[in-house]
């Protein structure tokens, strides 16, 4: 396998992104490169138009104006079936309303890679208990999804995007549903992952510390636009966060966790006289 962190050359290529709801503008001018060889985290306040950015980058949403270009080539430009089978997207909330089982909802991440009506091979199935084990969720896979927690669903989620064994991952807050214990678990096996080459991960997050924990390289959009961009230990400080969020922080290397760590609290009021 080539090694990707050695590609100089972008993943993504966003020229002039503008993204409408309606009347109501969510992206406006967004120049933005995404390269091979860097995990990055997309962090802001709500409605700032983070999860919107991962639609486009995943093809799910169409720009109103601007370019995208994936793999130096224009993404609309891609055939569907063909970016299923390098990009992966785990939603926010998983939404399955029909009484598949685990296993079942695991395998339809296959489906890029086969044909009509074909029926999994040994080594899908291979993929399948793996991304079921690796995710923890073995024992539950003949339990109904409907029956499952809503972390649990998460992890299902993440076990069919493993299963599609894309190139590259996006990820939508795909830990908001867990508890810290499997929240961990989970971004330590993708970023594995990402560390043997296997994968390029773009996560939208919300925790500032789980990003600095995950991350190699933070993008904060607010209101829209993109505000800041660096590497996590260099743009992680209290004046990015202040500006961004409005609060007031303290940042530190933790050596029990090996990364940067915030502290938060509401700007202080001034004294009245």
């Amino acid at each position: 396998m080539q090694d990707f962190k050695t590609d100089t050359s972008p993943l993504w290529s966003l020229s002039g992104i503008r993204f409408n709801y309606g009347k109501t503008e969510v992206l406006q001018d967004i120049n933005l490169k995404l390269f091979p060889g860097r995990c990055y985290g997309i962090l802001g306040p709500n409605g700032s138009g983070k999860t919107t950015l991962l639609d486009i980058l995943a093809g799910v949403l169409k720009p109103v104006a601007g370019t995208v270009t994936f793999q130096g080539k224009p993404l609309n430009q891609w055939p569907k079936k063909q970016l299923a089978r390098v990009l992966g997207l785990v939603p926010q909330d998983f939404m399955v309303r029909f009484g598949f089982t685990v296993r079942e909802a695991v395998e339809m991440g296959l489906h890029p890679h086969m044909s009509r009506f074909a029926t999994p091979s040994e080594a899908d199935l291979a993929l399948i208990n793996k991304a079921l084990q690796e995710t923890g969720i073995s024992a539950m896979a003949d339990r109904p999804i409907t029956q499952l927690s809503g972390g649990e669903k998460q992890r299902v989620a993440l076990a069919r995007t493993l299963a599609q064994n894309p190139n590259v991952l996006l990820l939508d807050e795909a830990t908001s549903n867990l508890d810290i214990h499997h929240s961990l678990e989970i971004l330590r096996l993708i970023r594995q992952r990402y560390e043997k080459n296997d994968i390029h991960v773009v996560a939208v997050m919300h925790d500032l510390n789980l990003a600095s924990f995950f991350c190699d390289e933070l993008i904060f959009i607010k209101h829209g636009k993109i505000v800041y961009q660096g590497t996590t230990d260099t743009i992680l400080t209290p004046d990015v966060i202040a500006d961004v969020y409005e609060v007031e922080s303290e940042v530190v290397y933790n050596h029990f966790t090996n990364c940067r760590q915030v502290s938060f609290r509401l700007p202080m009021k001034e004294k009245q006289c």
